[in-house]
This record gives C-alpha cells, structure tokens and sequence, in this order.
C-alpha cells in the first residue's frame, strides 16, 4: 500500500493535483481518499488549506 499527500490553499489547485496524480498513475487500485479542510486567521486574514491523502495499491 501506498500514500499521496497534498496540500493546497485553494480548492481548485487540489482537485487538479490529485487529478493530475490519477491520470500520471497506470494500474492503481484506489483504497480509500480522505479529504479535509483547515481554516485559520492571520491577522484579519482567513487561510484556507485544502489537503487530501490519496491510499492505493500499484497493479
């Protein structure tokens, strides 16, 4: 079993990492996606980070 991290400040950028890392990859079996969101301030600034943790198996 493998895993792929990736970390994002914006959602749109994450979904085409792990679509990006999808279509690079032949004969993988997909185990499980986890997908989460943080939010923090700085100052009077909202942060977003966007991350995902890819769990697979290489054929």
């Amino acid at each position: 079993m493998k895993v792929k991290l990736f970390d994002e400040s914006h959602e749109q950028d994450l979904e085409d990492d792990i679509n990006i890392f999808l279509s690079s990859k032949e004969n993988i079996k997909i185990i499980d996606i986890k997908y989460q969101v943080s939010i923090s301030m700085f100052s009077e600034e909202q942060i977003y980070c966007f991350s995902s943790m890819i769990l697979y198996e290489e054929l």
